[in-house]
């Protein structure tokens, strides 16, 4: 077979019924049958996989190549039987537990090309109560690496992998594991990639659960095969990759994933001669990726469980488990101890002398969130009002020392800025079955922007709003706004304040995507000229003398009082202002000119607040001329020839002369 895209390789043990979606799931590819071969390898089935084999062959005919053989006793040897077969420029091993997506195979492919990556991850689902790995595939990445994502939390083969990139390392699955192979296969060819992409948005691969839990790893039993594999994982690290953060983010995997499952599903049902061997190889097989630098990546539990492996603290160890697992049933937090400004779990054994786990074992603090909600926000002249309430989850407020926090974006500078706390009684009584009490956890804040700055005013930039929660000596902080009360609004709100130094631009606004709150102090972001904006209707009014009518609108919510003007200038020099009045209750305003009170000469303007200006537009080329009287003399406003892009106005006196020589005509 030549001109094949994708050699689909299935792996098939006793896999009836499921066999036959799987089978067909591949043939209906959107991508095309004349793109696809599919390899599939019945490994000794007696459950009539053969059979179905045999039936699915004569109906895609030249689609399926199947190849029958002894059993091997796990999924190596028939997989590693298909790819010395595979004719593919790519290949994806799937188990014949599972199905594909319509457009699975199409979209993957299209990824790799576009990206020159060598491995594809496609989405997975869990189906029938089975796991799926999620935390690779939160967004599309078209191209990645093992160190900068989270693609080595999924270590399965059900990948879509350029076959160049297997043959050219010789890589294949190892024969003398039950389990573990497919982390050695895929570890390697994740390190030696040129590149990975991630297609998470659509469902790729389903991934089923059997009914019977045949599933082969859900088979296989015993901390002692687990033991086998793991060793050579981390020397597959070490090998491959110098110490630094990349080798930490890749053991951060293994001290997590694999450390709990043997632990928990493995080495607590076995006898205590067996847990106590198993202990100490496993901490002897941890020991060269761990190290002190570690503990910022891992949980406070995760801190925990390891400390005991490598002190081979076997009865501490198996209480662990059993208090990890009343954690998941229960939906209580665990309680914390603060103490110097950290907040430590109260998990087994905490600052028991005779254990002497270190404090650092239970920190928590990082991990505590923060819980806050704004109702009130905004601006009146130049002070900032705040007010809402913001706790630590699982911190009391007691000895509450909650500050506002404002802190320029560019330059770091930051003030905090003091609040009042106030009663929020029975706050948080529907949480942890009302364990923990908020009752001070409210703040008012008032911020006048003229003294913010340790008493000066706040100077121009982008400041950024936090809460700095404290309670019980502990503090942390937060950006502010996400959480707000359905009327607080969220659009940007800018104003004109004046100060002593002259007019001054506020806004504030809330960031994307998270919606916190910032000032803009100096138009560093928002310009006020686009929030004054005058329209094209310009019309003479029905007044004698006439006068020239504008109208527009200003998004402005505050400006100083008769600051909004219409300012003119003529070609000789002479100027003259003009109030804009404000529509109440709009942003429209309307502006005035009485042109019988112009001097004679081209007149240009502008719509003026302070030093910002907006040039008025051109008059209507329909507009007919204005004519009046001033002293007992003729005269008249048009719009002057040779200005059809800018507001220009010509008021003049009528020549006599002229106008009776044209009425002779």
């Amino acid at each position: 077979m030549s001109g094949v895209t994708v050699s689909v390789i299935i792996a098939a043990y006793n896999a009836m019924p499921y066999l036959t979606r799987c089978v067909t799931s591949v043939a209906e590819q959107s991508i095309g049958r004349d793109r696809l071969e599919v390899i599939v390898v019945d490994d000794g089935s007696t459950d009539g996989t053969a059979a179905e084999l045999d039936r699915l062959n004569t109906r895609y005919p030249g689609l399926l190549r199947v190849f029958h053989q002894a059993n091997s006793g796990g999924p190596s040897v028939p997989r590693n039987t298909g790819l010395d077969h595979a004719t593919g420029t790519f290949v994806f091993f799937l188990d014949a537990d599972d199905h594909l997506g319509p457009e699975a195979l199409e979209r993957m492919v299209a990824m790799a090309e576009e990206n020159g990556t060598d491995v594809v991850l496609g989405k997975m689902v869990g189906v029938g109560g089975r796991g799926a790995p999620t935390s690779m595939f939160r967004r599309n990445q078209p191209r990645t690496d093992v160190f900068s994502s989270r693609v080595y939390w999924t270590l399965n083969p059900m990948k879509l992998f350029r076959r160049d990139l297997l043959e050219r390392l010789g890589l294949r699955f190892p024969t003398d594991l039950a389990i573990g192979e497919d982390q050695l296969f895929v570890g390697a060819a994740y390190l030696h990639a040129s590149g990975v992409s991630v297609v998470a948005d659509y469902d790729c691969l389903y991934w089923v659960l059997r009914e019977d839990e045949g599933n082969i790893t859900r088979r296989l039993k015993g901390s002692g095969l687990r033991l086998r594999f793991l060793p050579r994982m981390v020397d597959l690290i070490l090998d491959n990759v110098p110490p630094g953060p990349g080798r930490d983010h890749l053991a951060h995997r293994h001290l997590t994933v694999e450390v709990q499952q043997m632990v928990a599903d493995q080495l607590v049902f076995e006898p205590r001669e067996t847990q106590e061997k198993t202990l100490d190889q496993l901490a002897g097989i941890i020991e060269p990726l761990w190290h002190e630098g570690l503990n910022g990546r891992l949980s406070a539990m995760a801190r925990l469980r390891l400390h005991l492996v490598r002190h081979r603290m076997l009865d501490e160890l198996l209480e662990l488990v059993e208090f990890e697992k009343g954690l998941a049933r229960s939906e209580v937090a665990t309680p914390v101890l603060v103490d110097g400004g950290r907040a430590l779990a109260r998990y087994p054994f905490l600052r028991d002398p005779a254990r002497a786990v270190p404090d650092l074992c239970y920190d928590v603090t990082a991990q505590l969130g923060i819980r806050h909600h704004v109702t009130r926000a905004g601006m009146d002249g130049g002070t900032l009002h705040l007010a809402g309430h913001g706790y630590v989850h699982r911190v009391e407020t007691r000895d509450v020392t909650t500050a506002l926090v404002l802190r320029e974006r560019d330059s770091g500078t930051e003030y905090r800025l003091p609040v009042t706390h106030t009663a929020t009684p029975g706050l948080g009584a529907q949480d942890d079955e009302g364990r923990y009490g908020y009752d001070l956890a409210g703040f008012e804040a008032t911020v006048d922007l003229a003294t913010a700055a340790d008493g000066k005013p706040l100077a121009d930039g982008l400041w950024d709003i936090s809460l700095a929660v404290g309670a019980q000596g502990l503090t942390k902080e937060v950006r502010i706004g996400s959480k707000r009360a359905e009327d607080v609004c969220g659009a940007a709100t800018t104003r004109v304040l004046a100060t002593p130094e002259g007019p001054r631009a506020v806004t504030l606004y809330t960031t994307r995507p998270y919606g916190n709150f910032t000032l803009d102090l100096g138009e560093t972001k928002h310009r006020v000229t686009p929030l004054l904006r005058l329209d094209d209707a310009i019309r003479w009014s029905d007044e004698t003398p006439p006068a020239l009518r504008f109208g527009g609108r200003c998004e402005l919510a505050e400006y100083p009082p008769d600051a909004l003007v219409l300012a003119l200038t003529n070609d000789s020099g002479a100027t003259a202002e003009f109030p804009v009045r404000r529509t109440s209750g709009t942003g429209k305003f309307h502006a005035t000119v009485p042109v019988g009170t112009l001097p004679a000469g081209v007149w240009s303007g502008e719509l003026r607040l302070g030093p910002w200006a907006v040039p008025l537009p051109a008059l209507p080329a329909d507009l007919p001329p204005a004519k009046w009287r001033r002293r007992a003399l003729p005269w008249y406003a048009r719009p002057a020839a040779g200005s059809p892009e800018h507001f220009a106005l010509r008021v003049a006196r009528t020549d006599l002369v002229k106008a009776l020589a044209q009425r002779l005509r």
